[in-house]
């Protein structure tokens, strides 16, 4: 498997497995963090009814009563493509939402592919990009959306940051 995660040493883990940013909508990771420092892993069984998951792990779950959809993307630089993805997801989310369904959507830790995934649904429903990023914040850790890059898409909009770097050769 080819890495998707960025190195964040400087970044304490995640206090909880999954937190609600906005009402049925979860945003989570494969580990989180007890109170002593030490890593546990996340098992999503049927807690949710979707789950969409940026990195994954074998064991991680989800349950066979959820639906999973995967699209591993890294925690760095997005191309265009990538940023579709991005999109068509946040998409997902929203629908899954308006049908009354749990959505969780998750990373290594719940930071960063995760936040962007869950902000963009948070723009296509109406709040601001700095609304959406402080939601997440709020929501899921100081520590969310800690990848500058992603913060600079969301607040260009993901369809300008995707002709941007599609610019690059």
């Amino acid at each position: 498997m080819k890495k998707t995660r960025r190195r964040d040493r400087d970044v304490p883990g995640p206090s909880s497995p999954w937190d609600e940013i906005a009402p049925g909508l979860w945003m989570g990771g494969h580990y989180w963090t007890d109170p002593a420092g030490e890593p546990w892993p996340v098992v999503v069984a049927d807690e949710f009814d979707l789950v969409v998951s940026l990195f994954t792990r074998t064991g991680h779950g989800p349950g066979p009563r959820a639906e999973h959809v995967v699209a591993e993307i890294p925690d760095d630089g997005l191309t265009a493509d990538q940023l579709h993805t991005v999109q068509r997801l946040a998409r997902t989310a929203g629908l899954a939402l308006d049908s009354g369904l749990t959505t969780l959507v998750r990373c290594h830790s719940g930071y960063n592919r995760s936040g962007l995934v869950v902000a963009q649904c948070l723009v296509d429903r109406g709040l601001t990009p700095d609304e959406a990023i402080a939601r997440v914040r709020r929501g899921r850790s100081p520590w969310a959306l800690n990848n500058e890059a992603f913060t600079s898409y969301l607040t260009a909009g993901l369809d300008i940051a995707a002709l941007l770097v599609g610019l690059d050769p």
